[in-house]
């Protein structure tokens, strides 16, 4: 199901407790003015907190919010907003359970005089509760050819559990590794800028949403985009066979969500 209008208006007719996963890119401060109207740095958490107040309310008691946001340059240094803008969020109650980073492997190649060009975003991971639905096995990776070599010969010591010279309690054992071809991803997601929205200029692979939502939702679970630009997760949503709402207030990017979620 697609709308056309602003978030905040169309979120307020939704049910409380309705949707069980949101995966979305809002517009970045100052970021497509012409578009949607990008809110000034200094103005970006005013701004958005209705947003974030109405998708908590919408938000199962299980489900997860992630949202994909980078901060901007101002003035030579990185503008707060987004930090400011979690610590806002953390006030009103939600819990901020992780952070991902969406390291871009093929970013386009720039020069600054004082940075290098950006090759990662971030995905914040909000939820209400501690606990969350998380179907971790579902999104598991390749080993990897590191294990070939390092399992290959083992010795007394890779049998026994390490402990952490940090004293968390937590450590390793490397033999558990043996015989395994699948393993649990990082935190840092490595996924090329390529995608399916040409007619977008916010870069969104396909990739992003679908580990989201294979993560953290399950088969008939609702999925939102309160901000879905060219549909991206609606397309992805509705190829694994979830239910899937989408929100955009260009009419322009909601006639091209609809025409590729519905292909």
């Amino acid at each position: 199901m697609n709308y056309l209008g602003d978030a905040l208006d169309i979120l307020g007719g939704f049910a409380s407790e309705s949707i069980d996963l949101i995966v979305t890119s809002p517009p970045y401060a100052d970021a497509r003015k012409k578009l949607y109207g990008g809110p000034a740095p200094d103005d970006y958490v005013n701004w958005f907190m209705p947003i974030a107040n109405e998708l908590k309310r919408v938000l199962k008691p299980d489900g997860t919010f992630i949202i994909n946001i980078k901060e901007k340059v101002v003035f030579g240094e990185r503008h707060t907003y987004v930090l400011d803008l979690v610590l806002r969020m953390r006030s009103e109650g939600w819990l901020w359970t992780e952070e991902w980073i969406w390291h871009k492997k093929n970013s386009t190649p720039g020069k600054w005089p004082n940075r290098f060009r950006d090759a990662w975003e971030k995905c914040i991971q909000f939820n209400k509760n501690y606990k969350f639905k998380m179907n971790q096995d579902d999104v598991k990776i390749p080993i990897g050819d590191w294990s070939n070599k390092r399992l290959k010969n083992l010795s007394e010591k890779d049998f026994e559990r390490d402990k952490s010279v940090t004293g968390s309690g937590f450590g390793k054992n490397v033999s558990n590794w043996v015989g395994k071809e699948m393993v649990y991803p990082t935190n840092v997601l490595h996924f090329a800028t390529e995608c399916g929205n040409k007619k977008h200029p916010a870069s969104f692979p396909e990739a992003l949403p679908e580990f989201f939502i294979k993560l953290f939702s399950n088969v008939n679970d609702m999925v939102l985009d309160p901000f879905e630009g060219s549909g991206t997760t609606g397309v992805v949503a509705k190829r694994l066979d979830r239910q899937y709402i989408g929100i955009d207030k260009s009419e322009e990017y909601h006639k091209i969500a609809m025409e590729r979620i519905n292909e």
